[in-house]
C-alpha cells in the first residue's frame, strides 16, 4: 500500500522484508550501487530486483507488517 504525501510516499512494505533493518540493508545496497560507491572491501551485494520499483515511489517513510520500527531515508 502506498500513500502519497507532499514530502514523499508512505509505504507499507510487509512483504518485502520482515524488519526495518532488513529493508534498510537492501536500501543501502541499492543506493550505494546507484551512486556508484564502492566499499573498502569491494563492491556491495546487489539489492533485490524489486527495490528499483519501490524506489520509483521516492519513499519518505516505510512501515512493516511484522516490525514496529519505521524506515526513513
Amino acid at each position: 500500500m502506498i500513500v502519497r504525501r507532499r514530502d514523499g510516499a508512505v509505504m507499507v512494505a510487509g512483504q518485502t522484508n520482515d524488519t526495518a533493518s532488513g529493508y534498510s540493508a537492501d536500501a543501502l545496497c541499492w543506493r550505494t550501487r546507484r551512486d556508484r560507491h564502492i566499499g573498502k572491501d569491494g563492491p556491495v551485494p546487489p539489492a533485490p530486483a524489486w527495490m528499483d520499483r519501490l524506489e520509483q515511489f521516492d519513499p519518505a517513510r516505510v512501515c512493516f507488517a511484522h516490525d514496529h520500527a519505521v524506515w526513513e531515508p
